[in-house]
């Protein structure tokens, strides 16, 4: 059994209760020896850490905990580190997610022009805590759930030292959810962006089932925080490939468009009522278990999929994830340096990638390739505060593309969330 000390920064999001369920789970491999819960919101950072608190008391879980707001106190002596920060809170998200829509834009909370302000914001921040990684605790692994994901481990990989795997809970639901289907023992291709990915391949006994999954109309099920508009079979067929359920903004734009302006509600402002809802109820002293409300802020075996890859460095299992690493051979069609998301052997070194068969089709290589210089702009930007990178990364996404709508949308958002966007005024 190996012993760990964690650093979970971020610790007031409603979803480390999730993570910590985890950890319990995980006890037969894994000994938390120490656990620190970060977070500059004392309010979140309290009322989170207590129940987390009570959790691991009740599963006499004997680890050594720390609730602090110290970053560089939180690191000491960590092992992993995992980054769940949202940089803004949930109203810097309401104002990503509506003040696209006056250009007739899709705000969205990781992808096009909100996402790509969520990337702004965030990437300044990420760079602080790295900073502070190789400073305290440089043999860390970093463990990133903060969105966008993608953006945010191209970013990490590519402009620090810090040793980081990205991760997503959609790849393991959406493998899952195939398998239901295809069965335990087929071999699935998995390929793509963080956010922008799909299954190419179902093989079972050598014989390919992907032809057959798409004239049923397959399709794994929806993230909760999306609402589902389907994947018609014309369109499955014209792409040959199962879509992560993020693609419904790239292929439903139209539709996802005018739900977003007729929703009573924006997604942002429903989160801010579950997560009240969850505070009232982590506040309660005998609440010791993770309440179901929970899974519906979206974040389905988001605890599994962290803490099964820990479990993997730290005992060294060498057994398959899907995670947001560097591309390195594996993608002929994309850079060595492109951080993508794809299977990947995980053990004590980290990640190695699984060859992958060519990928003959060239609708997933061409959203791949756009997508991803979107995401080289998106890092630019957010490290040098230029409009002009800025303005490019919005012009090559195929969710924005328009000129003056970008232009005039970015130059509203950018003034909004000024408070957070130092590298574009302190010039």
């Amino acid at each position: 059994m190996k012993e760990i000390n964690v650093a979970v920064i971020g610790s007031g999001s409603t979803y480390c209760p999730e993570l910590v369920d985890g950890f319990i789970k995980a006890r037969d491999s894994l000994k938390l020896k120490k656990i620190s819960f970060m977070d500059i919101d004392e309010r979140k950072r309290t009322i989170v850490g207590n129940l987390c608190v009570r959790m691991l008391k009740k599963a006499e879980i004997d680890c050594e905990v720390l609730l602090t707001d110290d970053l560089d106190a939180a690191l000491q002596g960590a092992d992993f580190v995992v980054t769940q920060i949202r940089v803004g809170k949930l109203p810097a998200r309401y104002l990503d997610e509506t003040i696209p829509l006056k250009y007739d834009l899709i705000g969205q909370e990781t992808t096009g022009i909100g996402g790509f302000f969520k990337a702004l914001r965030t990437v300044p921040v990420m760079k602080n805590i790295c900073e502070r990684i190789e400073a305290i605790c440089p043999d860390a692994w970093l463990i990133n759930f903060t969105n966008p994901s993608g953006i945010i481990t191209e970013f990490v990989l590519n402009h620090t030292n810090v040793k980081n795997i990205g991760l997503c809970n959609v790849p393991i639901n959406m493998i899952d959810d195939t398998k239901e289907i295809s069965g335990e023992d087929s071999e699935l291709t998995y390929v793509g962006l963080n956010h922008l990915s799909w299954i190419t391949s179902v093989k079972k006994d050598g014989k390919e089932l992907l032809p057959d999954m798409i004239k049923t109309g397959f399709s794994p099920k929806v993230m909760e925080n999306i609402k589902d508009d389907g994947f018609s079979l014309e369109t499955l067929a014209a792409i040959n490939a199962i879509p992560s359920s993020y693609l419904q903004y790239y292929y439903c734009r139209a539709a996802k468009l005018d739900h977003l302006k007729s929703d009573e509600k924006s997604r942002a402002q429903v989160c801010m009522e579950i997560e009240e809802q969850l505070l009232e109820m982590y506040s309660d002293e005998e609440l010791v278990v993770k309440p179901a409300l929970l899974d519906k802020r979206g974040g389905h075996k988001y605890s599994l999929a962290a803490v099964s890859l820990i479990d993997s460095i730290a005992n060294d299992k060498n057994d398959v994830h899907v995670v947001n690493i560097k591309n390195g051979d594996t993608l002929p069609f994309m850079d060595k340096d492109d951080v993508v998301e794809i299977a990947a052997v995980i053990g004590k070194d980290g990640a190695k990638p699984v060859p992958v068969e060519e990928i003959n089709n060239r609708h997933v290589v061409g959203l791949m390739r756009i997508v991803k210089d979107y995401e080289k702009y998106a890092v630019e930007a957010a490290l040098t505060g230029s409009d002009t990178a800025a303005l490019n990364a919005l012009l090559v996404h195929p969710l924005v593309g328009d000129w003056e709508k970008a232009q005039r949308c970015f130059e509203e958002m950018k003034e909004a969330h000024k408070e957070f966007l130092p590298q574009f005024f302190n010039k």
